[in-house]
């Protein structure tokens, strides 16, 4: 390739190194995976050229982020940039393939390196991740994992992959476990956009040959929307339900959630949405189980009283082809018991599951 060839997305893995030279917060919200940043304006600094462009006009801003770029730029090459060889062949992307990235290549050009700039930046990084759900998701031979609370379906997906099964974790992904309680302690939600390049980046990889084993969601993870390609293919899809005893399910939702005692003021701020549902006298004795951490008697009417009946209503609504679902049973959810159900589910699926069309259900 051209030392000024024009570089495609595809073309992304040749580089040495992929540099997002955008602020920390831009970079924060979404990325190109695999890149750094090495900002040639900080948060502070990007707001500051913005104001002085409003307020003074494109000249006097591009005179002071100019001296801002040249100062940062000195600051990478001194710091981070410092053992690069002479060899050394970096990609540098900005919002849209402009000044910044235009800056920095034009630096490292000066020093010798072979460096390369994306065209169209991270916004066309962008229209590639969609692209990809848009293309990609009406053909993953998706298998989808059911089962009612407390069922341990995302040990289970760990336990498939474990043993060399294709799986999507999309909890894993946003980082959420997808219930009212489900928010990860002290671990933030990606953004949309992020959740959405980790999804992009994971389906890529795939072999669209083979099965794909993915647990039943509803439209959200928390605060994290599925695409709407990945939602339809996800209902269309063949379901496999994990049938596990209820006492067995509450143990496992004792030690999985065991966390959630830890701080008993924000567990019951998390039950009061279920006041309109379920109504005052139940949900107050429930936060009163709630601030005196017994986990156990809230656990059991919450699987009793509220997920299980809504288990078993959303099911059929949502999953086209439930009425054809394969069952698995188990019998413990210890780690023996959840490795078990997944060699079951493996054995189960290769005989009895048909091969899942190709062509887009809606």
């Amino acid at each position: 390739m051209s030392a000024r060839a024009p570089v495609r997305i595809e073309d992304r893995h040749q580089f040495d190194c992929l540099i997002d030279a955008r602020s920390p917060a831009e970079f924060a919200l979404d990325h190109v995976p695999g890149a750094i940043n090495l900002p040639v304006l900080d948060d502070e600094e990007r707001h500051i050229v913005g104001t002085i462009y409003k307020q003074q006009g494109a000249f006097e801003a591009r005179r002071v982020g100019g001296a801002m770029v040249a100062a940062n730029l000195a600051r990478h090459l001194r710091e981070h940039l410092a053992d690069k060889p002479a060899n050394w062949k970096p990609l540098v992307y900005c919002w849209r393939g402009g000044m910044r990235s235009g800056s920095m290549v034009n630096w490292f050009r000066l020093v010798g390196w072979d460096a390369q700039q994306l065209p169209g930046g991270y916004k066309r990084w962008r229209h590639h991740v969609l692209a990809v759900l848009e293309a990609q998701c009406p053909q993953l031979p998706l298998r989808v994992v059911c089962g009612a609370t407390g069922s341990a379906k995302t040990r289970v997906l760990h336990a498939l992959a474990a043993r060399g099964a294709q799986v999507i974790d999309l909890e894993g992904l946003a980082c959420h476990k997808g219930s009212l309680l489900g928010a990860l302690p002290g671990v933030p939600q990606p953004s949309q956009k992020a959740f959405e390049t980790r999804l992009a980046e994971q389906i890529e990889q795939l072999d669209l040959s083979r099965p794909v084993y993915v647990e039943a969601e509803s439209r959200k993870i928390g605060r994290i929307a599925l695409p709407t390609p990945l939602l339809e293919r996800l209902r269309a899809s063949p379901c496999i339900e994990l049938d596990v005893p209820f006492d067995a399910r509450l143990a496992f939702l004792l030690r999985d959630y065991a966390y959630l005692g830890d701080d008993a003021d924000a567990l019951v701020r998390k039950l009061e949405p279920l006041r309109p549902l379920l109504g005052a006298e139940t949900i107050e004795r429930w936060q009163g189980w709630a601030q005196t951490r017994q986990l156990a008697p809230l656990f059991e009417e919450l699987a009793r009283l509220h997920y299980d009946p809504q288990y078993a209503r959303s099911q059929a609504t949502h999953f086209h082809r439930w009425a054809e679902r394969q069952t698995v049973p188990g019998a413990s959810l210890d780690e023996a018991g959840i490795d078990a159900l997944a060699a079951a589910l493996l054995a189960r699926d290769a005989v009895d599951q048909p091969e899942t069309p190709r062509a887009h259900v809606g």
